[in-house]
C-alpha cells in the first residue's frame, strides 16, 4: 500500500489505466452473466465504457485534496482526457 502513496507522474498513469481497465471488465463480465436470452450484453458496451471512467474522479480527488500529490493527479487527469476523447472519437463520429 505504501507504493501507492508517492508523488509520481507514472503512478498517475498507472492507476488512471488499471481503475478503469478493473471496472470494465466485471461490469462486462456482469453484462454478459445477467444478459437477457439472444442479447450478447446487458448494458451496451459504451456505456460501460464510459461508466468505467468514473472511479479516476474518486481517485483524482483523494490524491489531488487529501494527500497534496500533483504529479500523480496530472497522470490520472491525462489518462481520464484520453479515454474522454478515444471515447468520443470512436463512438460519435467526430473523427
Amino acid at each position: 500500500m505504501e507504493r501507492l502513496r508517492r508523488d509520481s507522474m507514472y503512478l498517475g498513469l498507472v492507476i488512471g489505466i488499471l481503475f478503469p481497465a478493473i471496472l470494465f471488465g466485471i461490469l462486462y463480465g456482469i453484462s454478459e452473466i445477467f444478459a437477457p436470452e439472444g442479447k450478447e450484453y446487458l448494458i451496451k458496451l459504451p456505456t460501460l465504457m464510459l461508466v468505467s471512467i468514473f472511479p479516476n474522479l474518486f481517485t483524482l480527488r483523494y490524491y489531488l485534496k487529501k494527500l497534496k500529490y500533483d504529479r500523480t493527479g496530472r497522470g490520472i487527469l491525462l489518462v481520464t482526457f484520453v479515454y474522454a476523447i478515444l471515447y468520443f472519437a470512436v463512438y460519435l463520429k467526430f473523427v
